[in-house]
């Protein structure tokens, strides 16, 4: 099972970067995709999630309006569009997948400063 994060990077506030979470090994249809966040000091947190079927999504109160998770079934990948970026989204993102197991990924670092 692998779950591989990418797009991550130094972006100045207000631009966008858009992850990438490639998954292998399992079923990815079942799963729920998920991500999360962490930053220096403080727990990780959900950012965004989707349902297996159905594209249902919810999303963290401080992200809403701004982030789009979404899913390419046919290409086993979840991405996460960040727009309007700001110094407190500095954080490690993770890739989560939650069905009948709970899978993460190694984690790619984004960082907002000017």
């Amino acid at each position: 099972v692998q779950l591989v994060e990418s797009g991550g990077g130094l972006v100045q506030p207000g631009g966008s970067l858009r992850l990438s979470c490639a998954a292998s090994g399992f079923t990815f249809n079942n799963y729920g995709m998920s991500w999360y966040r962490q930053a220096p000091g403080k727990e990780r947190e959900l950012v965004a999630a989707i349902r297996s079927a159905g594209g249902l999504t919810n999303y963290a109160d401080f992200v809403k309006g701004r982030f789009t998770i979404s899913r390419d079934n046919a290409k086993n990948t979840v991405y996460l569009q960040m727009n309007n970026l700001k110094p407190e989204d500095t954080a490690v993102y993770f890739c989560n997948a939650r069905g009948r197991f709970d899978y993460w990924g190694q984690g790619t670092q984004v960082t907002v400063s000017s």
